[in-house]
Formats: structure tokens, C-alpha cells, sequence
């Protein structure tokens, strides 16, 4: 019974540090740990047939079991204090960024900012921007270009638009643009906040129907359906499959109702913004529907057009974006 309570001490002290630093390499070796010490407590021939196997006496196997404990201890406590410096110093980038900004003045209008995350995206973003209205509604509308780490010339193209321009100088992925842009944005007071890719492929034309159940006072987070509207993205048989599964199993553990998890295109009222924790710097799309969800945000969806990628190809490969949609689901769901 002693194992077991080793193992119950480790599945614990994986979810700890999971709820207070999110940290999945540490939850992933917590649980794995836990289940090869409860399996060693509770089905102990599984580790004797292995010894036999390899001609293993049992003093010895449990000598070099404790070691093994040990230095997956070590292994975890130096996850620890790798995922605290990472987390440090993307927070501290983050800061860095929103303080670039820190000379402009607060709109005193009723607000719209279109947060635009771009990494690599100089041929395309200066178009993007372009094309969004000055005013829309009785709300000003303030693009805030986010360049994550680019290194094309993607800050230098946004800052000759009327965009508000922060730079990252290292990457920190979609959701960690996304969170300096919600920092941007709810510093300025925005009443409203969308999201675009930018890559052109959300219509600036649109704007005024993603924005308007917000406006009307009908819901607080509104998500763009490509198949309730129009898909001209080009996407491939696998990826609208994922989608479409993705989405499914979203509408399942959280109880919902959507057609089009992954779309970019998204509007939040900015005072619902400190409600939902936000930790996900790449897969964030999945995170922010589940979150808005868990806050209690009244969610609605709009038909909307998502166009093929006007130049450039996608920086998302199909094995690894399934992987991290999955893991990103399935965390967000369980904190």
C-alpha cells in the first residue's frame, strides 16, 4: 500500500503544478509515473516476468526502481524550473510589447480593436489592415497589429498603415499574439474586441455582422462558421474532417452548439476578456471557445466567408495542429 501512496503523491503533485503553472510536461511524466507505481503495487508480476525475461534478480530490480523514482523526481523538478523560466520570460515579453504602446492615447468613442496576430506575413498584412473601416456601427475601429517574432519585415509593412504595431522578438505562437492584443485592447478600454487572421483570408465586410449581437446586447462571444457561411479556403479532405471532428468533440465535453471550432474570425465584448484564463500560446482557438463556455459567456455563431490564403502557405503541418487541438481540448476542459 505504500507504493499506492506514492503514486497518489505524485498524480497530486502533477495536478498542482499543472493548476498553478499549466505546465503539460510536467501533468504528462506525473501521470505516467503514477500509473508504473500503482502498476508496480498492484500487478507486481508485470515487473517479476520482466525480470525473469532479463534475468533480473528482484533486490536488484528494486534498487534500480527507487533510482529510477529518484531521478524521475529530478527529471520533474527540473520541468519545473525550465517551464517557470519559459513562462517568465514570455510574460516578460509580453509586457515589453503592450509598453511599446504605452504613449497612446485611450479612445474615448465607443471602441472596436481588431487584433491581428501575424508571423511572417509582410506581403499580406499591410492589405489586411487597408481594408478594415475606420468606423463601423458608431464604434471606432483601431487595428493592433501583433508581429510575433517575424522575421520578413512584417513590423516594418504594418507600421505604414494606421495600425497600432507591437513586435515580439521571439515567437511566442497564435494564442501568445492573441493574449498581448486582449492586453492592448482592454488597456484601451475597447468595448469591443475581433480577431483576424493576416492572411486575408477574413473579410474585412463582414465586420459589422460579426460585431452585431455584441452591440445589440444578444451575446458576449461571437465565432465565424465557415459552414454556415461560405469555405473557399481550399482546405484539404483531412483537415476539413478534423475540423469538423474537433468540433464535435468540443460540442460534447462542453455542452455546446457550434459548427466551426477553428475559425480565426471571432469577436468578444472587452469587459469579458479578464474573465477567462487564458495559457495557450499556439492552439488558442479550442481554448477560448471552452473558456468563454466555462465563464458563462453567451456564445453565438455567424455565417461568415473564410477566403484561400491571398500568398504564403499555411504555417500549421495537419499531424502536429491535431495533436495540439487534442491536448489543448482536453486540458482546457480539465482545469
Amino acid at each position: 500500500m505504500a507504493l499506492v501512496g506514492v503514486a497518489l503523491v505524485t498524480l497530486v503533485w502533477g495536478l498542482e503544478r499543472y493548476r498553478t503553472t499549466f505546465s503539460k510536461g510536467e501533468l504528462g511524466l506525473s501521470l505516467a509515473l503514477a500509473f508504473g507505481i500503482a502498476l508496480l503495487a498492484l500487478a507486481p508480476d508485470v515487473f517479476a516476468g520482466i525480470g525473469e525475461l532479463l534475468s533480473i534478480e528482484r533486490r536488484p530490480l528494486a534498487v534500480a526502481l527507487i533510482a529510477n523514482v529518484t531521478l524521475v523526481f529530478l527529471v520533474l523538478y527540473l520541468f519545473a524550473r525550465t517551464r517557470d523560466n519559459k513562462q517568465t520570460i514570455h510574460e516578460l515579453t509580453r509586457s515589453l510589447a503592450v509598453e511599446q504602446l504605452s504613449d497612446v492615447e485611450r479612445a474615448t468613442d465607443p471602441s472596436v480593436f481588431i487584433v491581428i496576430p501575424a508571423y511572417n506575413e509582410a506581403s499580406q498584412v499591410a492589405d489586411v489592415v487597408a481594408e478594415l473601416p475606420e468606423r463601423i456601427d458608431g464604434y471606432d475601429v483601431t487595428p493592433v497589429v501583433v508581429s510575433d517574432g517575424s522575421t520578413d519585415g512584417t513590423r516594418r509593412a504594418a507600421a505604414e498603415t494606421r495600425a497600432l504595431v507591437v513586435e515580439h522578438p521571439i515567437n511566442q505562437g497564435q494564442g501568445g499574439a492573441l493574449q498581448t492584443g486582449f492586453t492592448i485592447a482592454r488597456e484601451h478600454d475597447a468595448d469591443i474586441v475581433v480577431t483576424m487572421d493576416a492572411d486575408g483570408q477574413h473579410p474585412a465586410e463582414q465586420l459589422d455582422e460579426m460585431i452585431a449581437p455584441i452591440a445589440e446586447g444578444e451575446a458576449d462571444y461571437v465565432v465565424g462558421s465557415r459552414y454556415l457561411g461560405t469555405d473557399r479556403s481550399d482546405n484539404g479532405l483531412a483537415r476539413q474532417s478534423g475540423i469538423r471532428v474537433f468540433t464535435a468533440l468540443i460540442n460534447l465535453i462542453a455542452k455546446m452548439n457550434i459548427t466551426d471550432c477553428t475559425n480565426g474570425y471571432r469577436a468578444i465584448r472587452g469587459t469579458a476578456l479578464k474573465q477567462m484564463t487564458l495559457t495557450e500560446e499556439r492552439f488558442s482557438a479550442p481554448e477560448l471557445l471552452i473558456e468563454a463556455r466555462k465563464s458563462g459567456l453567451r456564445i453565438a455563431e455567424v455565417p461568415v466567408t473564410i477566403e484561400q490564403r491571398a500568398a504564403g502557405e499555411t504555417k500549421k503541418p495537419q499531424l502536429g495542429y491535431a495533436l495540439g487541438l487534442t491536448r489543448t481540448i482536453l486540458v482546457t476542459w480539465l482545469r
